[in-house]
């Protein structure tokens, strides 16, 4: 393989979003594999902001909206040459690759997808839902490469979108690090979690329709009463108000919390009962891999895509039909009172940082798999 070079990896902003977490990892994953690595936003704001320390450049396009980062894109391409330009989320791959035709760029530009675009467009409104997946047909295949982060999402890509299947590489996330098992590790400041309390079930996630939080709220209504646990809920979005409501009519006032985004997530996952996904559709959802890591049992929707591959089947966790609050609630009640098998470190060993580092370098020069 040729030595390390010089990438630079472009995003929108430091958003509490998975994908935006996944960027920071591999940013420190390819600078400890000796990449000189620039971490490019189109504004310097988010909660994830204070996760960036010394080894990698941080560069503020200082733009507040996303199309007016592309001349700032443009010219920092010109200006610095670099030998890859890695992109992640839908209007970040199409400004990066606008930037690359503008500025006659002849490093080779990636755009990666963190998404499962069917059914994440299934879901959108207005011009969004017919604009954005024309924009994708049109111009991602002008990349050199097209990053999927799970096999299912891949396909979709390939056999819904009609991407070029040469270009379509599936590379899963760099999610596991020494960073974040130390970070398990920590306290945590609530009530709940002290000793002799009711066991936690913890959700982490936007508050968003994609999140499906009304049914995994429904499936709690239906265990509490029965195993006395506590719902937790991390995250902030859209939804909060409508959910709150749901919570008030149901009865679980007492019982659900939603504290917002927390900067530190795997405490609370080390502590948890059981981690619970209810989600309607992802592309790879890292936190089912976070918990994974953290030692606590799953429960998760069969969603397209991505839970399926990652518990194996059901191997790691437990799988519910999407919708289904009957059957996420049985899930829940069997996982917090039945016997739960150790956690092993293969089910979350494809998914550590430093695998996902050497894969990304692989397609950064254009090397095949």
């Amino acid at each position: 393989m040729s030595a390390p070079g010089h990438v630079a990896l472009y995003m929108q902003s430091f958003a509490g979003g998975g994908a935006e977490r996944v960027m920071i990892n591999l940013a420190y994953g390819l600078a400890a594999r000796g990449w000189r690595v620039d971490l490019l936003v189109s504004r310097i704001d988010g909660p994830y902001l204070a996760l960036i320390t010394p080894g990698i450049r941080l560069i503020d396009l200082g733009c507040r909206r996303s199309l007016t980062s592309l001349p700032a894109l443009v010219l920092y391409l010109r200006r610095e040459r670099p030998d890859a330009l890695l992109s992640a989320m839908g209007i970040s791959n199409l400004i990066a690759l606008w930037a690359a035709a503008a500025a006659r760029f002849r490093g080779r530009v990636v755009v990666s997808v963190h998404i499962n675009l069917s059914f994440h467009y299934k879901y959108a409104v207005g011009v969004h839902r017919n604009l954005f997946p024309y924009m994708y047909r049109r111009f991602y295949p002008k990349a050199d490469a097209i990053v999927a982060v799970s096999e299912e999402s891949a396909a979709d890509l390939r056999d819904v979108f009609g991407m070029p299947a040469a270009r379509v590489r599936m590379i899963y996330n760099p999610v596991v690090s020494p960073a974040l098992l130390a970070q398990a590790q920590e306290p945590v400041d609530h009530r709940w979690f002290a000793p002799r309390q009711p066991p936690v079930i913890l959700a982490v996630g936007r508050l968003c329709v994609q999140k499906d939080y009304p049914t995994l709220l429904r499936a709690f209504a239906k265990v509490h009463p029965r195993t006395g646990a506590n719902l937790l809920i991390l995250g902030e979005g859209p939804d909060r108000a409508a959910l709150e409501n749901l919570v008030s009519e149901l009865g679980l006032s007492a019982s659900v919390e939603m504290p917002g985004f927390q900067p530190n997530p795997y405490a609370y996952m080390a502590r948890a009962a059981v981690y619970a996904l209810s989600s309607l559709w992802e592309g790879l959802p890292t936190v089912l891999i976070e918990a994974l890591a953290c030692g606590t049992p799953v429960v998760s929707t069969d969603c397209p895509s991505g839970p399926a591959e990652i518990l194996c089947g059901g191997k790691y966790g437990r799988l519910v039909p999407v919708g289904d609050s009957d059957a996420l609630a049985a899930a829940l009640e069997e996982s917090l009172c039945g016997e739960n098998a150790p956690v092993p470190a293969q089910s979350w060993a494809a998914f550590a940082s430093d695998q996902a580092a050497a894969n990304y370098e692989k397609v950064l020069w254009g090397q095949s798999a």
